[in-house]
């Protein structure tokens, strides 16, 4: 009876751990890590890997924070959605309280360990984030489409906490690859929410197609994809970038454009926000190979000849 009693112990613990990290969201989280890392590695200076470190560990944590509190917020519209009603609140798996405590206390620990190891400013970019993510984001998409743009701030904010901690300040350059993030989430978010609509509408959550309609989506994709390509570009005259990323991003830039205008003469829009949201992801990803292979050209070269 101990033995049986020990195992049925340690399947909860287990279960609790496996809901506590489904919680954090870990593939929002490690993306919010991947560019913190790009925006640390982009940056000018001589940043310890101590900093670096830390740096990404504080970034984790408030990542973690922000989407634990966010799941405790929306645990009622997440069972009413496909996608998330297996999370641990709407599955019943877990008692609320917890989820809240877990997220307070990530938020706790993020912003001294950014404070104290990174420095004051990216504290404040974390606390920036968390605050309109969780208090601002997570209500306002109950009342207005126009939440997305909201959203976009904390989700572009990861890749300014690699560029502080490394730098010490905030300029033009930390704050193209800011607005590279954030532009690219607009067009991403909108065509996701296009497909999956019925959901969005159960639960209650405003989207750009639902509240103004899909003409007024297939325009806004337009429009910031066709933004997203010149904030890309803006990272030559800001020497983060070169020829090779100039050219290379053209290439993807108007493909995404070109796939943008598509849904102008589609007569299957569910197919075609599909399609703009994998360009998405497949762009975002082109984008950080190019990054690093025109940083490091002459590297390449070498290794070529």
């Amino acid at each position: 009876m101990v033995i049986l009693t020990n195992l049925h112990q340690n399947e909860l613990k287990g279960r609790l751990s496996k809901d506590l990290i489904m919680l954090v969201k870990p593939n929002i989280t490690f993306m919010a890590l991947f560019t913190a890392l790009g925006g640390f590695w982009l940056a000018p200076g001589e940043a310890t890997t101590s900093v670096l470190l830390w740096t990404l560990l504080g970034t984790a944590l408030i990542v973690g924070s922000a989407n634990a509190l966010n799941c405790y917020l929306e645990r009622e519209t997440d069972g009413l959605m496909a996608r998330t009603k297996g999370r641990p609140l709407p599955a019943q798996r877990m008692e609320p309280a917890i989820a809240l405590k877990f997220g307070l206390c990530l938020g706790v620990l993020a912003l001294p360990i950014l404070y104290l190891f990174a420095n004051p400013l990216t504290a404040l970019l974390a606390a920036v984030a968390l605050v309109s993510y969780v208090w601002i984001y997570t209500p306002m998409k109950q009342v207005s489409a126009w939440a997305l743009l909201v959203g976009s701030v904390p989700g572009a904010i990861p890749p300014l906490l690699g560029w502080t901690a490394a730098t010490g300040t905030l300029d033009g350059a930390g704050l193209a690859l800011f607005g590279i993030l954030f532009v690219w989430q607009l067009p991403h978010f909108i065509a996701i929410s296009m497909y999956r609509q019925a959901e969005y509408d159960r639960a209650g959550i405003k989207t750009v197609a639902g509240q103004l309609g899909l003409s007024a989506a297939r325009w806004q994709i337009l429009l910031w994809t066709t933004a997203l390509a010149l904030v890309s570009f803006s990272l030559v005259p800001l020497q983060l970038a070169g020829t090779f990323f100039l050219v290379s991003s053209t290439v993807v830039g108007i493909g995404f454009i070109g796939l943008a205008v598509w849904g102008f003469v589609s007569d299957r829009p569910n197919r075609w926000a599909r399609a703009i949201f994998l360009y998405s992801l497949l762009y975002m990803n082109l984008i950080v190979v190019f990054l690093v292979v025109d940083t490091q050209w002459d590297r390449v070269i070498n290794l070529l000849g």
